[in-house]
């Protein structure tokens, strides 16, 4: 049996038999009782965790856990009111309100008692509340406020004895451990075990945790034309021009997508490997790869994020480099897929892009590849209009989170666009282009170079680099806020964008 759950033992049979325990404790005691062995093992941390988090902290060293057992010596005391008539009271309120008193009177109540608490109604300003409770020999006054649940700040509580009992935590490992936790960061157990060894029962492997520079694209080679050494130094040069050389896998960089979230159980960080304190929203969870931390912790955990299959629940409508880092992919299957059947019988289809396929069906394949994913059949037996396929690829490309041109960038292209000189343009666009996500870019240039290819049959499906730029520039470019007047002046640019990328996809990309 390991110290701490001997400290557990402690803490469960030093009390006296009427004493509640914190719902936390009593699931621990139940590990106790159920592993002789002295393993714990949390919800979200394996057994080679737990062991890692020792080995760098120590029990004796753990000071959050240590002073959480402690904290527990302080139970809130419910001050009860005896002569408040039932009528006067809120309903969502019980004989811990004592109506409208004084502070002064509310302190000589509570003075004597830590833990002890009270509610008051405001003298200054009727029909709002406070919570006055005893801690550190001084009387602490909250503006408390109620919507169906309690709170005082962020975290919300089914009852005041609950909200009472966290606030009782959170002071007393705040004053006590202030120094500590202003420190716990400095050495983050995470830097020193790796993603993967703290994420081992969620995810099959890792990309590189590094920090990768931004894609640049950089041309300054001795190329031999007629036995003439020509030197290309222009920022811009067409591929042709260039050795053919090996595509790289990309490694994309992907933020966290953090949430608060209330643990069942005790939790440790899996940044700093403290004790995560509190009885609701003790701290964050990123809803793609599960990483529990602090949310002080949250904001220095690298963009890392390997999304785990299991919390993908679709397709459609899911962020994009989310996607691919989830399938440990280059694009998206869609695009791929979609692009790969519509280039096997789709490309002299007249009024490709244009022409819209039945609803019904374009919903039918969206379905499909948020059931199945790669194993989704868009074949010609399954669909043989190839409009729906071309649909359902619009659709996917439209209904993303965050735009293939993201969001942040989506003015700088616009004014791009605006640029009267054609070589300056494109510059302007190129620099774009290497600012946007590794993810997006791929996307964009993969699906750039699939229609220029159906740009050179435009004899037969009528689609020009200006036509396919219609009606590819608002699906591609939407702006940050979504305004009618905007979008509409805006059209224009969005237009000539897409078809200068198209037009010169081996120059800009």
């Amino acid at each position: 049996m390991n110290c701490l759950q001997l400290a557990i033992y402690h803490q469960l049979f030093s009390k006296p038999a009427s004493y509640s325990y914190p719902h936390s404790l009593i699931w621990l005691h139940g590990l106790v009782a159920a592993d002789e062995h002295g393993a714990i093992a949390g919800d979200n941390l394996s057994r080679n965790v737990e062991s890692s988090i020792f080995q760098k902290t120590g029990c004796n060293n753990n000071l959050l856990s240590r002073l959480i057992e402690r904290s527990y010596h302080t139970a809130p005391a419910n001050i009860s009111s005896s002569g408040l008539q039932m009528e006067s009271r809120p309903k969502y309120y019980g004989r811990e309100f004592h109506g409208m008193i004084s502070r002064e009177y509310a302190d000589e109540l509570l003075a004597g008692v830590e833990g002890a608490y009270l509610i008051r109604e405001s003298q200054r300003q009727p029909g709002t509340h406070t919570l006055a409770l005893r801690f550190g020999h001084q009387t602490l006054n909250y503006r408390l406020f109620y919507d169906g649940k309690h709170f005082v700040g962020e975290k919300r509580f089914e009852s005041v004895h609950d909200l009472v009992t966290d606030a009782l935590i959170t002071l007393y490992i705040e004053t006590k451990a202030a120094e500590y936790i202003a420190k716990m960061t400095t050495n983050p157990i995470y830097e020193h075990l790796g993603y993967t060894s703290l994420l081992k029962d969620k995810m099959v492997h890792r990309l590189s945790r590094g920090r990768t520079e931004p894609r640049r694209v950089t041309f300054q080679k001795d190329e031999r034309v007629s036995e003439t050494t020509v030197c290309i130094s222009s920022p811009l040069v067409r591929r042709s021009a260039l050795k053919d050389t090996p595509e790289k896998q990309c490694s994309y960089d992907k933020i966290h997508n953090f949430k608060v979230h209330t643990f069942r159980g005790p939790h440790w960080c899996e940044y700093c490997a403290n004790f995560m304190w509190g009885l609701i929203a003790q701290g964050v969870r990123c809803s793609d790869c599960g990483l529990n931390v602090h949310k002080q912790c949250s904001k220095l955990v690298p963009s890392d994020c390997q999304p785990d299959l299991r919390r993908i629940k679709k397709v459609f409508s899911c962020d994009l480099t989310t996607l691919v880092k989830a399938h440990n992919t280059t694009r998206p299957m869609v695009v791929d897929m979609c692009i790969q059947e519509i280039e096997l019988r789709g490309m002299k289809s007249e009024g490709l892009y244009r022409v819209s396929g039945f609803s019904e069906h374009i919903e039918d394949v969206r379905l499909a590849f948020d059931r199945d994913g790669e194993k989704a059949d868009i074949s010609a037996d399954a669909y043989a209009d190839i409009n729906i396929i071309a649909g359902a690829l619009k659709l996917y490309l439209r209904d993303l989170p965050i735009p293939v041109i993201t969001f942040d960038l989506y003015s700088k292209f616009i004014q791009a666009a605006k640029i009267p000189n054609a070589e300056s343009r494109l510059e302007a666009i190129h620099e774009g282009l290497l600012q946007l996500p590794p993810a997006h870019y791929e996307t964009l240039r993969y699906l750039m170079a699939h229609l220029k290819r159906v740009a050179m049959f435009e004899k037969d499906n009528l689609m020009t680099a200006e036509n396919l730029g219609i009606v590819f520039g608002p699906t591609l470019m939407q702006p940050p806020e979504q305004n009618a007047l905007t979008t509409l002046n805006d059209m224009r640019q969005q237009k000539l964008v897409v078809h200068l990328m198209i037009e010169h996809e081996d120059v800009l990309f």
